[in-house]
């Protein structure tokens, strides 16, 4: 039980020690990590990790070889991961059936499995360490401190890695102090609005002593995005500790976990980890012999995209209805039951402990003069390398995208990125040497948003793309206010017209007006910024909207009422598997038989045809396209 400083500092060396045996092979064992993300369990890592219990107990090496579950690695493409300490051997794309070979050969006989290595795209060669993979190398890991490299449900493991020495800190300072700290290490929220945190607190603090709130905002709903849930998953205790230092800062007694329902594995890792940190007196009162006490509470939200913003959340929390309150008042004045309240996202609260742990001067060493330190992005879409990264801010799309992501699948060519989810906007490559911050990122259309970033290609339709996170908008919007009631209601059906072939150069006009009035007209940021990927394709990607309007086409080949399947007939050799496919009888033999072959051609009745794309997948010759 941890009753005072000294107590905190002899435990944290103690772990330390443990930790630092583990990574370097003092304590003479091997170890064995797996990942314990939810990318890699869907993955049946659960059940790798059992089999090596099992055959290790075996084998008997219980007593020389530990087998553990870790959080998220990042690369999630390459999932399940398997790691081997002290060697640092990565191993990726493990199955239940490669166990016995890695404890056979690495284990038992000291011989690295290369079958299991990564392999670099560039040249070919195998990589057997983390840091040595490109994916790895230009990435600097702030807020996903531990994920990776400690047991999320071991509260030893992150005290050996550092945790709460942040949070000691903080209580021998002023709280004044503590927020200035913040202040100076320019750290700005990560849940997409980039507002300064230090200043919100500093609202907050300022307010009149008594009942004060921290809540933590873990409603992660961006299509595409998971960072928040791989940081609870990995390390919760960070985020816990934010909190803490948080409400220490402020004069708060009680934070509030607002997480989504669907997130269950990070919402059971986060009750182990309050209940450990419970138990061993981090929470609670006079925590490490001083007045300060504090409690963790989990509230869990129901998937509403509109409770990510923060007005709604606290509705939610409150047990009303997810809709935003107007502001002013600010939730730093009247927030959580009309309380002072802060709301910080996950990524921001795990970010705290390292600034007070390092100092604000060592986190502002990273990024650009207005936005410091580090963002963690969900990297997706049309890129070799899908996972989480963290870069400094700053760092370039093209770096992004080329050297982290490992370019565009099949060498196609780059169109777009989405960055910042529904809220955001597309990026093309006249932006991929922009370098990533808040202001150039709005300064160009679009915004950092909580870290999703979504890689389009060649293939990809804009209008469409358009449509796609307007409809997630509509079915998201609570409806309170008008403008994004109805206005973005009205923007899909137009959109929808244009994709359809039955859009007018009018239409395009009222587009762009609508979506400047629901811009400006709309409650919260939800309404406010929903517009943002239409306008973002009107300004980079126009004559692919007027090619719908106009030609009756789709360039992309993606809208299925503007393009349609063709097959060459001096191509096809009349194997007819493809007329065998379609489900709807669409395909038929012709008359022709094309110089070299033996049977006759087919051809696509176009007004049967539902685009299913099943002829085009099954022919061996190519013979099949889209026009």
């Amino acid at each position: 039980m941890i009753k005072s400083y000294s107590d905190f500092n002899e435990k944290s060396v103690a772990c330390t020690g443990c930790l630092e045996d583990k990574f370097s092979g003092r304590d003479g064992k091997r170890h064995i990590v797996l990942c314990g993300g939810t990318g890699c369990l869907s993955s049946n890592s659960a059940d790798i990790l059992a089999k090596f219990k099992k055959i290790v107990e075996e084998r008997g090496l219980s007593d020389k070889v530990t087998v553990n579950q870790v959080g998220c690695f990042g690369f999630c493409s390459q999932g399940p991961f398997v790691k081997i300490f002290p060697e640092d051997t990565l191993y990726r794309m493990v199955n239940i059936n490669d166990v016995e070979e890695i404890v056979e050969k690495d284990i038992v006989g000291g011989e690295i499995v290369e079958r299991l290595l990564y392999v670099e795209p560039a040249d070919k060669s195998k990589v057997s360490k983390q840091d040595d993979i490109n994916f790895y190398k230009k990435q600097v890991r702030i807020a996903l401190h531990g994920c990776g490299s400690i047991n999320p449900e071991d509260i030893n493991e992150a005290l050996g890695a550092g945790a709460f020495k942040g949070l000691e800190k903080a209580l021998q300072m002023d709280r004044k102090d503590v927020i200035q700290e913040v202040l100076d290490s320019g750290l700005r929220g990560r849940g997409g609005g980039g507002f300064p945190t230090g200043r919100k607190w500093l609202f907050a603090y300022q307010q009149p002593e008594g009942e004060k709130y921290v809540v933590c905002n873990g409603d992660e709903g961006d299509p595409g995005a998971f960072m928040d849930r791989s940081i609870l998953e990995g390390n919760p205790l960070a985020v816990i500790e934010g909190m803490m230092i948080a409400g220490y800062a402020i004069g708060a007694q009680n934070g509030y976990f607002y997480v989504r329902a669907e997130y269950p594995i990070a919402v059971n890792r986060l009750r182990i980890a309050i209940k450990q940190a419970e138990e061993m007196g981090f929470l609670g009162d006079n925590i490490m012999g001083t007045d300060f006490s504090f409690r963790v509470h989990i509230r869990l939200g129901a998937g509403a995209f509109v409770c990510g913003e923060e007005t709604a959340l606290l509705n939610s929390i409150e047990g009303k209805r997810g809709m935003p309150r107007p502001r002013p008042p600010f939730p730093a004045v009247k927030g959580l039951w009309q309380k002072p309240t802060i709301i910080n996202n996950v990524e921001t609260l795990a970010t705290v402990p390292y600034i007070l742990r390092e100092g604000a001067k060592k986190f502002a060493s990273y990024g650009t003069e207005k936005s410091k330190g580090t963002k963690v992005f969900a990297l997706g879409g049309k890129v070799n390398n899908v996972g989480l990264v963290e870069v400094p801010m700053g760092t370039t799309l093209r770096e992004l995208v080329y050297d982290i992501g490992g370019g565009i699948p099949g060498n196609k060519k780059f169109k777009a990125i989405q960055t910042g989810g529904p809220s955001g906007g597309c990026l093309t490559a006249d932006d991929l040497d922009a370098s990533i911050d808040y202001d150039n990122l709005i300064a160009k259309g679009s915004m950092m948003g909580s870290g999703g970033a979504i890689v389009m290609d060649e293939d990809n339709c804009m209008v469409n793309i358009a449509k796609f996170y307007m409809e997630f908008i509509c079915d998201e919007s609570c409806g309170k206010c008008s403008p994004c009631r109805i206005g973005t209601k009205r923007m899909l059906e137009i959109l929808t017209k244009i994709t359809d072939g039955k859009g007018t150069m009018k239409d395009l006009e009222e587009l762009e007006e609508l979506a400047q009035n629901v811009r400006s007209n709309s409650l919260c940021g939800l309404g406010q910024t929903a517009p943002n990927p239409v306008l973002s394709t009107l300004a980079h990607f126009r004559d692919e909207y007027i090619a719908h309007i106009v030609d009756k086409k789709c360039p992309a080949h993606v809208c299925k009422n503007l393009m349609k399947y063709d097959i060459d007939k001096d191509k096809c050799i009349g194997c007819g598997l493809c007329e065998r496919q379609c489900p709807v009888g669409a395909i038929s033999k012709t008359d022709y038989i094309a110089p070299g072959h033996k049977l006759p051609s087919r051809v696509i009745d176009s007004e049967k045809c539902i685009k299913c794309g099943l002829c085009m997948t099954c022919c061996k010759f190519k013979a099949i396209s889209k026009i």
